[in-house]
């Protein structure tokens, strides 16, 4: 029983729910960048470098080695990271704001009421 319950405070530590989220959005947003330079990135690359058709991924070297395609998933990949890359440079200079907004320091009149406080406190 103790380890079911250790796995549980485990599982249900903030780190291990925000690894989750962080993992499912991450995946979703994938999508999003792979669909964008798959269907509006892509063709106009494709249109370039074939001449008006074709597609430039379909391009082997040798006995079935598709250089087209391994060149078109390291940009899918350099797109994706750096789309990411932009999302958590956000979230941080959001965070990094959030953090350096100034304390209210209070009043000469607040300061003198707090004085006169712990002064009856005594």
């Amino acid at each position: 029983m103790g380890f079911v319950k250790e796995f549980k405070e485990f599982a249900m530590k903030g780190n291990v729910v925000d690894l989750a989220v962080g993992v499912i959005i991450g995946a979703a947003f994938g999508k999003i960048v792979t669909a964008l330079v798959s269907d509006i990135v892509m063709p106009p690359i494709s249109y370039l470098t074939s001449k008006g058709g074709g597609d430039w991924r379909a391009t082997t070297v040798g006995p079935g080695i598709k250089l087209g395609d391994f060149a078109g998933t390291v940009l899918d990949f350099v797109i994706v990271a750096f789309a990411i890359f932009l999302v958590v440079k956000g979230i941080n200079s959001f965070k990094k704001a959030e953090e350096a907004s100034p304390t209210v320091e209070p009043s000469s009149t607040d300061k003198l009421l707090m004085e006169i406080r712990d002064s009856l406190k005594k």
